[in-house]
């Protein structure tokens, strides 16, 4: 059983890509983390190698349509579930005819639909529940504590609906952040504080509580209905909420 063991980059996958089709060897199982190596495994080590990465991303952009090229992306920012294998049947299969990618049958056809459902709603509902706060600088931020990577998403919406407003995305649980002024736009945060906020913005937070509990009619008041469309998981930096 040929377990390939990667690097949990994108790069490191389509290098895995890369080495499993000029090595003629198909993997039984794809993991990024040591927990999930099984004692007797044979494990292939696959180094992330740019060059051959590139290769497998221009082969990807020229043979699969544009929808099915960015789903690709998107079920690899899918990154606390296990995604690996059946992406890369995907990709196998993609390869061999494009038809096969419509054979809502096969497992990992069906898996890869199923994630790309989950990640797109999960994000629709983010674009509604991200809170900005302002700066000492005039500089917006907001955190956010997601299941999937949607950091590179929510930040190209922002850049739409926030135009000419330099904002701060801060994903707590990846330590990166989404810069809005910043050509590379994703950063790696080795270390956090606190940030000062502005002047006004505890003003702002207050009035923001008051008018929430004043359009509120309290003989309606339905706390279940409420977690159904705002479910618990999404409050933690709600203003709000908090």
């Amino acid at each position: 059983m040929k377990t390939f063991y990667y690097d949990g980059t994108f790069e490191g996958f389509l290098s895995l890509i890369y080495y499993s089709y000029y090595q003629k060897i198909t993997p039984c199982k794809i993991v990024k983390h040591h927990k999930n190596i099984a004692l007797f495994d044979e494990v292939i080590k696959i180094t992330t190698n740019l060059q051959h990465a590139q290769k497998v991303l221009n082969a990807l952009k020229k043979r699969f349509k544009k929808r099915e090229y960015q789903k690709i992306f998107y079920i690899f920012l899918c990154d606390s579930v296990e995604f690996e294998k059946s992406l890369y049947d995907f990709i196998v299969l993609g390869f061999k005819d494009q038809k096969n990618l419509s054979n809502i049958n096969h497992p990992s056809i069906n898996h890869v639909e199923s994630l790309m459902q989950e990640y797109m709603r999960s994000l629709c509902k983010m674009y509604g529940f991200v809170r900005f706060q302002e700066l000492h600088d005039n500089i917006l931020y907001a955190k956010v504590d997601t299941k999937f990577n949607m950091l590179l998403s929510l930040g190209e919406h922002f850049l739409k609906r926030l135009d000419g407003c330099e904002f701060i995305l801060h994903d707590i649980k990846r330590s990166l952040a989404f810069i809005s002024n910043s050509k590379e736009k994703i950063f790696q945060i080795a270390s956090f504080e606190s940030p000062k906020l502005s002047k006004d913005e505890q003003k702002f937070q207050d009035l923001w509580r008051v008018f929430f509990k004043q359009v509120s009619i309290k003989e309606r008041e339905n706390k279940k209905l409420q977690q159904n469309f705002v479910p618990l998981k999404y409050r933690k930096y709600m203003i709000e909420f908090i």
